[in-house]
């Protein structure tokens, strides 16, 4: 099964990397949905929270802006500033 290539980073520091099977964010337009094979995209984020399920780990984490970029598998979130959400 193909999986997606994540990078997640901050303005001032990278927060995570690696492989994943579903990103969702809360893009401009409503929130989005990202698996692979997905066709190319680029999205301002508005403020809200991104999901980055990968395979033993989910990472729910709070952003206030920022974009999203997907091609080819490779999914970059470049977010202005980005906090923790803490488990439920």
């Amino acid at each position: 099964m193909a999986q997606l290539n994540v990078d997640l980073v901050a303005a001032d520091r990278k927060i995570w990397s690696g492989r994943a099977q579903r990103v969702t964010a809360p893009a401009a337009d409503g929130e989005i949905g990202i698996l692979a094979d997905h066709s190319p995209l680029l999205s301002v984020l508005r403020e809200g929270s991104v999901r980055i399920v990968a395979e033993g780990e989910t990472l729910d984490v709070r952003v206030s802006g920022g974009f999203l970029s997907v091609d080819s598998n490779q999914v970059t979130i470049v977010a202005d500033s980005v906090e923790s959400v803490p488990a439920r």
